[in-house]
């Protein structure tokens, strides 16, 4: 059997919240760049929307933590383009807070952008997907946190291991018409490289990845391609690493360690 070109997603529809920056940009050019037509969502407009090939991605203005807001994004994005076929749950993120002292607010806006948001938007995809004959794809972002949490990271943590089952759970309901896979990245080397992983951009960080050296954002893209296209059409529920082999061992790295 011949297959599909797996990245031609010309005359598709696609929105990517996060998608102004960051990893988030980065997925929307690559889907730009494979035909496909993009929106990407933000509370505040960016100065540059992401762009391949002289076309740009559409914005629309969206607090996706707020239910009506992510039903909304889908739906103008149904009506603009005629259709939905990929959501890729994008957004979010935390700072890093001490879980003894944080306050309830700060875990409740934490669970919220990284939980329930994706949520909301994969209900209101779902009904526009599940209308379609080809039916659609949602792409949960993930994080390596909810397998291996790092101090200071308990409200996050928990609402990616959250994100995790949320993906499960969702690919029994809604299969064979959408799919729903999760991506697990790990250390990604953006922007803002230098806060994260310190001074060095995270050269140092690098040396406990087996692959010797951090994610670029293309690398998360490009596993969204996949995903979303007819190359992973059995594909629903997975959970697939983006994490060059994880990190290695404290045990190992220790005894690698040159004496004094």
């Amino acid at each position: 059997m011949e297959l599909a070109d797996p990245i031609d997603f010309a005359g598709r529809a696609v929105i990517v919240t996060g998608g102004t920056k960051g990893i988030g940009a980065v997925i929307a050019e690559a889907f730009l760049a494979a035909g496909a037509e993009v929106v990407v969502c933000g509370r505040g407009a960016p100065t540059a929307l992401p762009s391949s090939g002289g076309r740009s991605a559409a914005f629309h203005a969206a607090d996706v933590r707020d239910p009506t807001a992510a039903a909304g994004l889908v739906a103008a994005t149904a009506d603009r383009l005629g259709r939905l076929d990929v959501l890729v749950n994008n957004a979010g993120g935390s700072p890093d807070a001490d879980a003894a002292t944080v306050s309830p607010r700060f875990v409740e806006r934490v669970v919220a952008l990284n939980l329930l948001a994706p949520f909301y938007l994969a209900q209101a995809a779902n009904l526009v997907m599940r209308e379609q004959p080809e039916g659609g794809a949602v792409i949960n972002i993930g994080s390596v946190s909810a397998h291996d949490p790092q101090p200071g990271t308990a409200a996050y943590s928990a609402a990616k291991a959250g994100l995790r089952g949320l993906t499960r759970a969702l690919a029994l309901e809604w299969a064979p018409r959408v799919r729903v896979n999760h991506i697990t990245a790990g250390l990604v080397r953006t922007a803002d490289a230098t806060a994260l992983y310190g001074e060095d951009g995270g050269a140092a960080v690098a040396g406990v990845v087996p692959m010797g050296r951090l994610a670029v954002p293309a690398d998360v893209a490009h596993a969204c391609l996949w995903l979303a296209g007819p190359h992973a059409a059995y594909v629903n529920g997975a959970d697939l690493a983006v994490h060059g082999g994880g990190e290695i061992p404290a045990r190992h790295l220790a005894r690698r360690a040159p004496r004094s």
